[in-house]
């Protein structure tokens, strides 16, 4: 094998070699701006970087998704619509998804952050107190509709709230879209971890993972 045919072949592609650098050029970027307690922390960021990006690059080159890959920023892409998608998902769906399906530990799932859609995985399954636990949200109560509607729709001092994956609302979740008041606004970049999480949606089974 000359050194060319190595160069392009597999996780060493120039698609590859691109998406490298533009995922280091965000993280050094994000890990400048971060606060960290010790210089420990920082460490273990940087001797981690190298394994999460590459792995991410290989997925998102490997992986069959609707979605559009944008090499040149690293990036999941597809059109933005112009009224939010969780709009139309009631409390009692959102409840009946979650509690009437077998959800496995590490499912993909829509969360809302302030307007701001996100994918993140459930983690752990409270059936004796009907509730779950996203990594990053945290729990969500699916024992009360109203209790969930507050969290859901943000009536009271919720700040994450969860939903039920629909095509819609994975594509614009994966693609970091967000609205205020309706209206939408620009994208925001999807953290390494979320483009992780990204390549793990079973795109034909939303109650499954890929792996």
């Amino acid at each position: 094998m000359t050194q060319t045919s190595l160069w392009q072949s597999g996780a060493n592609s120039s698609d590859h070699a691109e998406l490298c650098n533009g995922l280091y050029e965000r993280e050094i970027r994000v890990l400048s701006q971060a606060s960290f307690q010790n210089i420990q922390a920082v460490q273990g960021r940087l001797k981690s970087l190298t394994h999460y990006i590459n792995r991410a690059a290989y997925l998102m080159l490997q992986v069959e998704s609707p979605l559009q890959l944008d090499i040149q920023n690293a990036s999941w892409s597809t059109k933005q619509s112009n009224s939010p998608p969780y709009q139309g998902q009631s409390v009692e769906d959102v409840i009946h998804w979650y509690k009437d399906y077998e959800i496995p530990l590490g499912l993909v799932v829509p969360v809302l952050i302030d307007g701001h859609l996100i994918v993140d995985c459930v983690d752990r399954i409270d059936r004796e107190q009907q509730r779950i636990r996203t990594n990053t949200a945290g729990w969500f109560n699916l024992m009360k509709a109203d209790s969930l509607e507050e969290q859901i729709y943000g009536l009271a001092k919720e700040r994450f709230c969860l939903f039920k994956p629909t095509k819609k609302m994975m594509l614009a979740a994966c693609s970091g879209h967000c609205w205020h008041n309706g209206t939408k606004q620009r994208p925001i970049m999807p953290s390494l971890r979320e483009l992780l999480l990204s390549c793990n949606i079973n795109w034909k089974n939303f109650k499954k993972t890929l792996s």
